[in-house]
């Protein structure tokens, strides 16, 4: 799986990545249980099939409690789009989250250098992501991220790549803790999904489905 790589921030230290499991057990001993429960929805969560989604190792500097998960985009046994969530954990609560919970993105994918061009497609992407949340019906807190755009033009020896140009949104939000003080973290899960759906070009999973819509223009697959 071609994970996205990169740094995730949420104004509490840098990505640290720790060998093991997508589950850091946190500074304070074993899991508290509303963080143990987000976690097994995490992992009980349906999604579809074109997207595959791991665990991954955990940051260990942003809160006291992480489980992460990588995911790819699969079209036709190719990788058209990729993304990292964390789940993050403060029992103790946290100023900046307005809640003991957050959950921190960064999604990637490829484009033509003519959609990548388009003044208005960042706002386009972010709104993919408040979308998906809306979508779902998910009540949620202190959003905050970035949409990049990054371009690469090929000169000299290496003049035969046509120029390559990639979308790359980096978020987090605050999910709305429910009974036993956990958020529904599957539903966010898929509604993060729906955003890796809508970077990576796909059509709606299911005819009625408003919520998935093509980016056209969309760069081929990358091969795995």
């Amino acid at each position: 799986m071609a994970a996205a790589q990169g740094r995730l921030s949420d104004g509490a230290g840098g990505m640290d990545e720790p060998k093991g499991t997508g589950t850091d057990p946190g500074h304070g001993g074993a899991p508290p249980p509303p963080f143990r429960a987000a976690v097994d929805a995490l992992r009980g969560a349906r999604l579809r099939p074109q997207i595959e989604v791991e665990p991954t190792p955990a940051p260990k500097r942003l809160a006291p409690y992480a489980h992460a998960l990588e995911a790819a985009v699969v079209d036709d046994e190719q990788d058209v789009a990729d993304g990292r969530l964390v789940l993050l954990h403060d029992p103790a609560g946290h100023d900046a989250w307005r809640g003991t919970f957050r959950l921190v993105t960064l999604v990637r994918a490829e484009l033509e250098p003519e959609m990548a061009a388009d003044p208005l497609l960042p706002d386009v992407c972010w709104s993919w992501l408040t979308g998906a949340l809306t979508a779902r019906g998910l009540a949620y807190d202190e959003p905050s991220g970035t949409v990049t755009r990054a371009s690469s033009h090929y000169f000299g020896g290496l003049s035969a790549r046509p120029a390559a140009s990639q979308i790359e949104i980096r978020a987090s939000w605050t999910p709305r803790e429910g009974r036993g003080g956990a958020p529904d973290a599957a539903a966010h899960l898929a509604a993060w999904c729906d955003l890796l759906a809508q970077v990576a070009g796909l059509p709606p999973a299911s005819p009625g489905d408003s919520s998935v819509v093509t980016l056209p223009q969309r760069r081929g697959p990358q091969s795995r």
